[in-house]
């Protein structure tokens, strides 16, 4: 897939993340961490689109190494940003990361978040009566 495809692709996946996390009730002004995800067969590649991804202002977090299904292994680390879920930073953003990929000569696998709203209530559920002392 050319890198045009994959930004157009990715582009259209980052509306679509955002919409679900806004329809779920995630906090539209809250900071979000999002983990841009990159892996690689080849360790100095990915070393070096990690070091690429940092002089991009990105914190950078150590390669893992992951074994597929298939028996072959992979490393991977992840590019991470902390800002609004605007999509106008995520597409810049990607059109980045992608750049570097392929720069690199590694795979850009997209990003992730975790959702921000209201904590579900410990005691919510919970059939004992209070007895005034925290738990």
């Amino acid at each position: 897939m050319s890198i045009e495809s994959q930004l157009k692709a990715q582009l259209a996946e980052n509306r679509d993340i955002v919409q679900a996390l806004l329809d779920d009730g995630s906090e539209p002004d809250a900071e979000y961490t999002i983990e841009h995800h990159f892996s690689s067969s080849n360790f100095d590649r990915l070393e070096k689109a990690a070091v690429d991804a940092f002089k991009l202002g990105f914190e950078v977090n150590d390669a893992e190494e992951m074994e597929l299904e298939d028996g072959s292994v992979i490393f991977c680390f992840d590019a991470i940003a902390y800002h609004k879920l605007e999509v106008a930073l995520l597409d810049k953003a990607t059109e980045q990361l992608l750049q570097l990929a392929a720069k690199q000569k590694v795979d850009y696998d997209g990003w992730g978040t975790y959702f921000v709203g209201d904590e579900i209530d410990e005691e919510e559920g919970d059939d004992e009566e209070d007895d005034g002392f925290p738990h």
